[in-house]
């Protein structure tokens, strides 16, 4: 049988390699687009997680970590940028806590207190998520399908919450409208630990 000639075999070539490319350039935004979406996650008012996934590992595991600070002990100290919110115990060490922050456009800074203290907090969307997501549910009792978790810290006056979530794979991500969120193991901890009227500094420029 007579051998193909060397052009034919070139074209051969060429045809997969173009056949390749195509099929990367098909792929690269498929890729981007679960990406996308799994940091564009809304609330999932009912959706109750199983426990395994609810236990972090890593660095957003909850972790007694080296902390320099001149903040006192008992002082909560968030940095949105990391996605970690900071317990200071003193000593240049605080117990560190992987979060979920707010969108971008949600992001905030400031100085605050805790002004209340709730377990299996009901979820009351206001109006401005409602805004946005119409098909939420105007009022949802507590319970393990609240998208406000096990428990939720009020701070000051304004609609912020650090609270537990439904959805521990958001811990890491911004995709809140402007609470942080940990996962219900992780913020029942730091309820035992923090009383109402604790300082919580809320920075949302990278440590330095």
């Amino acid at each position: 049988m007579a051998m193909p000639e060397k052009g034919v075999l070139l074209q051969r070539l060429f045809g997969v390699l173009a056949g390749l490319v195509l099929a990367v350039m098909v792929a690269v935004p498929a890729v981007a687009q679960v990406q996308r979406g799994v940091m564009e996650i809304e609330d999932q008012p009912g959706f109750v997680p199983d426990e395994a996934d609810e236990v972090l590992a890593g660095p957003f595991e909850r972790q007694l970590v080296f902390f320099r600070t001149t903040e006192a002990p008992g002082t909560i100290i968030i940095h949105t940028s990391e996605r970690f919110l900071y317990l200071v115990e003193g000593n240049n060490r605080a117990m560190r806590y992987g979060i979920g922050v707010g969108r971008e456009g949600f992001q905030w800074s400031g100085l605050l207190q805790i002004s209340r203290k709730q377990e299996w907090p009901d979820w009351r969307p206001p109006p401005e998520m409602i805004q946005r997501q119409p098909y939420l549910p105007r009022f949802m009792a507590g319970g393990p399908g609240n998208p406000m978790g096990a428990r939720a810290l009020y701070l000051g006056t304004t609609i912020y919450r650090i609270h537990g979530t439904n959805q521990p794979q958001t811990i890491g991500h911004a995709v809140s409208s402007g609470c942080f969120r940990l996962v219900n193991n992780d913020v029942v901890d730091l309820y035992e630990r923090v009383p109402v009227g604790t300082k919580v500094i809320v920075r949302h420029a990278a440590k330095l």
